[in-house]
């Protein structure tokens, strides 16, 4: 995905020695998708003086100005403060210098905070300089389906993503059974976004609540249809992504009428690819046939090593523009992922003019979607699944890359389903599944 230029704001401030001893702040604006600011300020904090002395030169240094550093989000929260020890300071959704705290960027009126400690008597030139990074389009690598000791698995969070990041992952989703988490009791681990969720695990079905610390209030106890909805509608008013787990799960299948819940995203790959899952897989695509428009994710439903279940098996491969837990989760609700077997699985790319994955456009308009999947392994059968038909478009003759422009004969949806026989004469199965692209008739 392209880069973009960063915004540089220079600001200027004088303090006169009358203000010393008082707190006050200084405003600047956050432009809308900013990913990262690093805010930096100088200005003479001692001065120099040449002493006479018997023998050699002596130069004593007085420290004649003191000036504290903060910084205060639009809403009014304190995202941090560190005193006069520290030059420069960063800020990002996922991250932070230690006495910040990591925060959305979020567009408006932003305040530094200025505490004027200690000032010379003819005052004192501070330059504040802002570098704000804008977010940019790429992909991310995540498992949106685990569980620790917290409830029914086996490692920590801390152990869980620190094998994400051996495994090649960009985030994952703490999702204990009825057990909620706040975002500050989670690991800090750079490269590896964690964020918080929970299963809400009931003996007729499963859902995961995703990005909020506090889903619903009081237990997760719900007995009947009014109360089932109830909590489904407390994690929608929380902020909170809601995915269907494993529908036709051997032992836990989702049994409750979807048609009168409300929900995001259904994940019809749970765990390793099998008979359930195509089962999942089915039923989301007779949604997509009546005309429904349902995203799908992937989630390993990790609770320990066995030889099938592992962190990222499947991979949730996310198109969002930034790491961070609202971005991401975003990105997830519009569609614009695919869900990959592990966390080198194959990659694709899947567009029509500037929509892509999860979009919708008007089939009148343009009707060429173009694909382009890295990865593929020799015999590999890449297959195009329209409301119309599933055709196989390659069967790949070797290792390599494929690209294709393919012009669609009607509207509707387009996705991609790529499938691999892992031994000879074992069958195809999927390792890796798209959400579509609609063409809408008007």
């Amino acid at each position: 995905m392209t880069s973009t230029t960063a915004t540089n704001l220079v600001i200027p401030l004088f303090i006169e020695k009358a203000r010393e001893g008082t707190y006050f702040t200084v405003p600047f604006r956050m432009p809308p998708d900013i990913e990262n600011l690093t805010l930096s300020y100088s200005y003479e904090h001692q001065r120099e003086n040449n002493e006479a002395v018997s023998a050699g030169k002596f130069v004593s240094k007085e420290k004649n100005n003191w000036v504290d550093l903060g910084l205060i989000a639009p809403d009014g929260t304190q995202v941090g403060a560190s005193g006069s020890v520290r030059p420069e300071i960063f800020i990002s959704a996922t991250a932070a210098t230690p006495g910040y705290k990591p925060h959305e960027l979020t567009a408006g009126e932003w305040q530094i905070l200025v505490g004027a400690y200690k000032i010379a008597p003819e005052g004192v030139k501070v330059t504040y300089e802002l570098k704000m990074t804008p977010k940019r389009l790429r992909l991310f690598k995540g498992d949106l389906h685990m569980h620790t000791l917290a409830s029914d698995g086996v490692q920590t969070a801390e152990e869980l993503g620190l094998r994400a990041l051996r495994h090649g992952l960009d985030f994952l989703t703490i999702t204990d059974h009825n057990q909620s988490i706040s975002t500050d009791s989670l690991p800090k681990i750079d490269g590896v976004t964690i964020f918080p969720g929970l299963e809400w695990t009931l003996y007729k079905g499963h859902a995961n609540f995703l990005g909020s610390e506090q889903p619903y209030e009081g237990s997760f106890i719900a007995n009947t249809p009014a109360e089932i909805l109830a909590h489904f509608e407390s994690a929608r008013r929380s902020g909170a992504t809601i995915v269907i787990n494993h529908p036709y799960d051997e032992d836990y299948p989702f049994t409750f009428d979807l048609d009168t819940l409300p929900y995001d995203l259904i994940e019809v790959w749970n765990g390793p690819m099998r008979e359930a899952n195509l089962k999942a897989v089915g039923l989301w695509h007779s949604m997509l046939m009546v005309g429904k428009k349902v995203p799908v994710c992937g989630g390993s439903d990790f609770h320990r090593d066995t030889p099938l279940l592992f962190l990222g098996g499947p991979t949730t491969c996310v198109y969002a523009k930034s790491q961070s837990p609202v971005d991401i989760l975003t990105a997830l609700r519009q569609g614009h992922a695919f869900i990959t077997f592990e966390p080198n699985g194959p990659l694709l790319q899947m567009s029509a003019g500037e929509a892509f994955l999860g979009d919708s456009l008007a089939w009148s308009e343009r009707k060429e979607l173009f694909i382009s999947l890295d990865g593929l392994l020799k015999g590999d059968v890449v297959r195009l699944v329209t409301n119309e038909t599933a055709t196989v478009i390659l069967q790949a003759p070797a290792d390599g890359h494929f690209e294709l422009s393919y012009s669609l004969s009607a509207p509707g949806f387009a996705r991609v389903e790529l499938l691999r026989a892992f031994m000879p004469g074992l069958p195809l199965l999927p390792v890796l599944l798209s959400n579509p692209m609609y063409f809408d008739a008007k």
